[in-house]
């Protein structure tokens, strides 16, 4: 029998085994590390902006749907619907011939007009609740309630409009009119939000159109 011998390490082959990184190695691995968690913290920061995004537009979604659902519930069911200019104790219809568009609208539960709901934009720089959405009814005795408490409205379009079906302004009011609504906002809260150039969105604008369920 044969024996062969087969020697565990060699001197060249130790020296080879345990040489350790040159020290261009090292800079090369920590540069690609280094790139590695730059990526990861900037991932990190990109998708916590993008929950804020998220954030800001379902929040300021949901306090507008939510604030008014109250009005959209009280235009369905109302007998007669008035689109003009109005404040906490006036309000003044459009006139005959005239584009049915304003930034107040009344509205009439019953047949009895001395029974009214009043939305209004609070347009006076002197006033507490300036650029704010109110109501107001007959019952109220000089009192409001805020609408959006927590938005900033800056129209420079009529809140309220009387429309065709296809979305057209009457010259008149009709029976089967579509009242429009469209609100713009310059600042949001909750979370606190500014629009504009600089901020997470250029503008924000809710329209919606309500049709009254009581046509005769």
């Amino acid at each position: 029998m044969k024996l062969t011998f087969h020697p565990k390490h060699t001197r060249t082959g130790c020296r080879q085994g345990c040489r350790a990184f040159t020290l261009a190695e090292m800079m090369v691995t920590a540069a690609v590390f280094m790139l590695l968690m730059g990526g990861l913290i900037y991932c990190y920061i990109f998708g916590l902006r993008l929950q804020q995004i998220t954030r800001v537009k379902l929040g300021a979604s949901d306090d507008a749907r939510n604030a008014l659902n109250h009005l959209i519930g009280e235009i369905r069911s109302a007998t007669w619907i008035k689109i003009g200019q109005g404040d906490i104790t006036n309000f003044t219809e459009v006139g005959t011939n005239s584009l049915q568009l304003g930034n107040a609208i009344q509205v009439y539960p019953t047949n009895d007009t001395s029974i009214w709901i009043r939305y209004f934009y609070q347009d006076s720089a002197n006033a507490s609740n300036y650029t704010k959405l109110l109501r107001t009814s007959y019952t109220n005795n000089g009192n409001y309630t805020l609408v959006l408490a927590h938005a900033v409205i800056t129209n420079t379009v009529p809140i309220f409009t009387a429309e065709d079906s296809w979305g057209n302004v009457h010259s008149n009011s009709s029976n089967n009119q579509v009242i429009g609504m469209t609100l713009q906002f310059s600042q949001l809260e909750y979370p606190l939000v500014n629009i504009g150039p600089t901020n997470y969105y250029d503008s924000y604008q809710l329209h919606t159109r309500i049709t009254r369920r009581r046509l005769y």
